[in-house]
């Protein structure tokens, strides 16, 4: 989940439309990538369990 807006990553449905294909997991998204939402890096996103 982004810290900064509150956006959820799913590793099951991926991001398609941020070239993120489903099944993508988390340690598999590349350092550079940035929330859809407010543009946040992924150090600024932290695991939750939902």
């Amino acid at each position: 989940m982004c810290l900064i807006c509150g956006w959820v990553y799913d590793e099951e449905a991926g991001s398609p439309e941020e070239g993120l294909a489903p099944g993508t997991r988390w340690a598999d998204v590349p350092m550079n990538w940035t929330c859809p939402e407010c543009g946040a890096r992924k150090d600024d996103f932290e695991m939750t369990a939902i």
